[in-house]
């Protein structure tokens, strides 16, 4: 710890992730972050296929750029994805802990359909009984349902700013908890954090009211299982987290940083996002 800062935050962008077991690429822009992830989607897809079974992915609405782009190379490569199982992370809940309606403008499962599904040609779309989100009332369905694919071939997502992955968030002021408990989190409804309802208020204009205060979200057991862990990152406010991730403490206080206790995990930057951040007033 520096007089002013950590040091992690000064770490360089051609020395992220050294010596912490996740690989790191740096991509161009937030365009090569969604194609770089519309791509790394599909290989798993195709890889499957060549094994002769279909895919199970855990997949995030955030980052969000990348569904349109796979849509249009599914479509264009004539990968026949009916039999892919897409599970989406988390969804926003209304006060009495149900989904937001699909109709609603921030809604998930309303993002899947305009933006992913509703534009893949019919006959390659995943069936609709693939296209999964946890259920706030019935969250032990998700866990069954990955367990009767024989476990999930790659889960992506992206990092909040206090270091959430998914919704889950970390533990809260005074609230001691182990890094193994955290790790072994199920699928769950939960109170989102401040911090979260914060940053995520960008997208509406910086009204704070406006974003929900409660979720449903994979648990951070049901992430860690997976086979192979992709998690992306295209804000520039990612800049500090990241290096928090990969070079800070590792526990339960920032959840991401748990993806230093996996085998094959992989964080994909764009270009400004591995600059360290530039501290001071400004």
């Amino acid at each position: 710890m520096s007089d002013i800062w950590p040091e992690y935050l000064a770490v360089p962008a051609d020395r992220l992730g050294e010596g912490t077991g996740v690989a790191v690429e740096i991509v161009p822009g937030a365009e090569g972050v969604a194609r770089h992830m519309a791509e790394a989607m599909l290989q798993v897809i195709v890889a499957a296929q060549s094994e002769g079974r279909a895919a199970t992915l855990i997949v995030p609405v955030g980052p969000v750029d990348q569904f349109p782009i796979l849509a249009e190379m599914i479509n264009q490569r004539k990968v026949n994805c009916r039999d892919v199982m897409l599970i989406n992370m988390d969804e926003y809940l209304t006060d009495d802990d149900q989904w937001l309606a699909a109709d609603h403008p921030l809604s998930f499962r309303g993002y899947m359909d305009r933006k992913f599904y509703g534009l893949i040609d019919l006959e390659l779309a995943p069936r609709p009984e693939n296209r999964l989100f946890p259920q706030p009332a019935r969250c032990q369905e998700l866990p069954r349902a990955i367990e009767r694919r024989g476990g999930v071939d790659a889960c992506f997502g992206g990092i909040g700013i206090n270091g959430h992955i998914a919704f889950n968030e970390p533990p809260e002021p005074r609230e001691e908890v182990s890094t193994e408990a955290f790790a072994a989190l199920p699928t769950r409804a939960l109170s989102l954090s401040r911090e979260t309802r914060t940053i995520n208020s960008v997208t509406v204009g910086g009204e704070i009211a406006i974003v929900p205060r409660r979720a449903v979200t994979v648990g951070m057991a049901e992430i860690l299982a997976s086979r192979r862990l992709r998690f992306y990152c295209n804000r520039p406010w990612q800049r500090g987290v990241v290096r928090r991730v990969l070079h800070g403490p590792m526990a339960a206080a920032c959840p991401a940083s748990l993806l230093r206790t996996h085998p094959d995990a992989r964080l994909i930057v764009a270009d400004y996002v591995a600059q360290p951040p530039d501290i001071g007033l400004r």
